[in-house]
């Protein structure tokens, strides 16, 4: 235990300076993470704070979480405006990944400089650490992941219903984080329906029996999860899945990009492929070395790990090729922790996990002395030794690395280069520094409240990084459409727009006054342009509005 809390207060130190350091140094910051840092804000600082302003787009722990740091934003700005708050939540998440993932080698019985030499490796790989310190929700959902893994194997071994128990409640919290955790639960509810029916004894009926009791405590936090959020978003949005119907939804914004999947299924099977060996270069060798060593061995839990790690990676490959989704590295992150994991199940399991109820069908382990442990884990070590290397130096590929390539800019700087790709890199670091001049101007007006109309397709960059967050109205306010059908009648002075084209098509502003970018609509005039130095970014417009 004591081990446990200093690799986690290490990994937390690690991850925080590493995320402070892409925030307020370089100012790399994802949109993404960003965007849940305005949704926590609307919570406590706009005209009309309400905890449904977090939105029911995205599931809503990460955000949730931010609330107690962001309310320190009304004495330090700084705190949203450069992600901090996104950073203090992601790191600690991930830190815990590195603590379970540690725990699942010990569990397992390996030896103890493998156990170091996995985790270290699990650590430090490019990838982890990114994702540790960007604020963005895969941090959390990898350690619920690992968390689900590690009590998933250890109830294969004990038959102890707080292992399953437990494995159930990081699945609820998973499907929180992110959707791609519904089909974990339902891979992981399945595989414990046929465990507990092939291992029972009796008359069939008892079995089937035993094996639906089981099924449902590890499937009913997540069932639980997903009514309560889904009746909740139906009660006050009137859409109970706003990821699908919304015109903020994801299906939304995949088809008003121009990033998404456009090349067919046969395309998108093979950049999934790609990203999950770039992710997890020895796989291809892991996978079915293990299911080989777990035939031989009878013993069933290296399928746990592939069970719950992998249907989140054949979920993330569907969604791309049928064209639902981006070609985000991060998506297939889960490959990271399965090739770890399956790289431990080369050693023969040994020893005992203590457990708090061993049940009826706890499995004893066979002695295995250090010498016939010996050989797999040399093995092992040659095996992953080297991928934090293989997938750092990958991760700097603009195609296969969308949204990660910009750090060679980070890692290796190149000013004197002028290359196409190195200014884009430059642009994409450079991203929400316009949106944080522009709410630094309009904070110099001294406005009144309620004085500046936006939305937050772009917007919330902007409403991250004022001083004065009741100066905007934005959509979360319950009398959002009633001032957007008149501006001038509720003393609105200015309205923000922007292009009336790709995800700006989507913008509240845009929908009212189609024309309003380029016209005024007949209701404002043109005070301001702001060209944008960030990629992918908008060039804004500050309009003053007519008065009647």
């Amino acid at each position: 235990m004591r081990t446990s809390r200093w690799l986690f207060a290490l990994a937390t130190a690690v991850y925080v300076a590493a995320g402070l350091y892409l925030a307020i140094e370089p100012h790399y910051i994802l949109g993404d993470s960003l965007s849940r840092v305005a949704a926590a804000r609307s919570v406590l600082f706009s005209r009309d704070p309400h905890l449904a302003a977090i939105g029911f787009i995205f599931t809503p722990l990460t955000t949730v979480l931010q609330l107690p740091v962001v309310l320190l934003s009304h004495w330090w700005p700084a705190l949203t405006s450069f992600n901090i708050t996104g950073v203090l939540m992601s790191a600690p998440f991930m830190a815990g990944a590195v603590v379970q993932i540690r725990g699942i080698c010990a569990d397992r019985g390996a030896p103890t400089w493998l156990i170091w030499v996995l985790t270290a490796i699990f650590a430090l790989n490019p990838m982890i650490v990114f994702y540790a310190a960007n604020g963005m929700s895969e941090a959390p959902f990898v350690f619920l992941l690992c968390w689900t893994a590690r009590r998933l194997i250890r109830w294969l071994h004990t038959d102890d219903v707080h292992d399953l128990c437990l494995a159930g409640l990081a699945l609820a919290l998973a499907y929180l984080t992110r959707y791609d955790a519904l089909p974990a639960a339902a891979g992981v509810t399945l595989f414990v329906a046929t465990v507990t029916e092939l291992r029972a004894r009796g008359p069939r009926r008892f079995r089937i029996t035993d094996a639906a009791m089981d099924a449902l405590l590890v499937a009913a936090p997540t069932g639980v999860a997903f009514v309560v959020w889904t009746v909740t978003s139906w009660l006050i949005t009137g859409e109970p899945f706003q990821q699908f119907t919304s015109t903020y939804g994801n299906l939304s914004i995949v088809a008003q990009s121009s990033t998404g999947a456009i090349h067919g299924p046969l395309y998108g099977l093979l950049f999934s492929i790609s990203e999950t060996i770039l992710l997890g270069p020895v796989l291809p060798i892991l996978i079915p070395v293990c299911l080989v060593l777990s035939w031989r061995r009878r013993d069933p839990e290296v399928l746990a790990a592939g069970i719950v790690f992998g249907a989140v990676l054949v979920f993330a490959t569907r969604n791309y090729m049928t064209g639902t989704t981006f070609p985000f590295l991060r998506f297939y992150i889960s490959a990271i922790p399965l090739m770890i994991v399956l790289a431990c199940q080369l050693v023969p399991a040994r020893g005992t996990i203590p457990a708090r109820r061993p049940g009826r069908h706890r499995r004893p382990r066979p002695v295995i002395t250090g010498g016939r442990a010996l050989t797999p884990a040399v093995f092992a070590t040659v095996l992953v030794i080297a991928t934090p290397i293989v997938t750092g130096a990958l991760m700097m590929s603009p195609t296969l690395s969308v949204q990660q390539y910009a750090l060679q800019e980070i890692v290796f700087p190149a000013p004197d280069d002028t290359s196409a790709t190195r200014s884009e890199e430059r642009r994409i670091i450079a991203s929400f520094h316009t949106e944080r001049e522009l709410a630094r101007y309009i904070d110099d007006l001294g406005l009144p409240d309620s004085s500046v109309l936006m939305d937050t397709v772009y917007g919330f960059a902007v409403y991250t990084a004022t001083d004065r967050p009741h100066t905007y109205i934005i959509p979360s306010d319950q009398d959002f459409i009633t001032i957007l059908n008149d501006p001038a009648a509720y003393g609105v002075q200015y309205i923000l727009a922007v292009p009336n084209s790709g995800r700006g098509a989507s913008d509240a502003v845009n929908v009212r006054y189609p024309t309003l970018y380029e016209t005024g609509a007949e209701i404002a005039t043109l005070e301001l342009e702001i060209p944008n130095d960030g990629d992918d970014q908008p060039v804004w417009r500050l309009y003053r509005v007519r008065s009647r």
